[in-house]
């Protein structure tokens, strides 16, 4: 296996896709948040004293997905033409999973924007909830799916 970024020197460097093809590129990533149940109540209830705890982790995950290539030394900055960050909640176990899906017309894909879009959703439950529950755990996230470009489609 090549590691694509870094060069016959071993030196750090962007992937270039200059002479790959634009291709339609999408890609789903989850992860899950565990709350007390009381944490839980309150987030379901819009008791949080900072706000509407999923409303503001949907705009903090947009957002994170919109600044991955600031975030992530070797992504490439990328114009996107869909992105959605959507909740699960589980009332048995007090998770929450966040889904975030991101699409573009490009030269690579958009897994790394999906999946800190998640990290940057479940990051602000976990802010915005603390003073209620500093054991939550965060965890799973992974790629569920990706498609577009050389490699096809992938579904775990």
């Amino acid at each position: 296996m090549e590691f694509t970024h870094f060069d016959e020197q071993g030196n750090a460097r962007m992937v270039d896709v200059g002479e790959k093809e634009v291709t339609q590129r999408e890609a789903l990533a989850g992860g899950y948040i565990q709350l007390s149940e009381e944490a839980y109540q309150a987030v379901l209830g819009k008791k949080v004293k900072k706000g509407d705890v999923l409303t503001v982790a949907q705009v903090a995950g947009i957002m994170g997905v919109k600044r991955t290539a600031e975030l992530i030394p070797m992504c490439h900055t990328l114009i996107l033409t869909h992105v959605s960050l959507t909740f699960e909640t589980e009332d048995e176990t007090c998770r929450i999973r966040a889904l975030c899906r991101v699409r573009c017309e490009g030269k690579t894909g958009v897994e790394m924007e999906a999946l800190t879009g998640v990290s940057t959703a479940l990051l602000t439950i976990y802010d915005m909830c603390k003073a209620i529950d500093r054991r939550m755990m965060i965890g799973e996230i992974c790629l569920l799916e990706k498609s577009g470009g050389k490699s096809g489609v992938f579904r775990r």
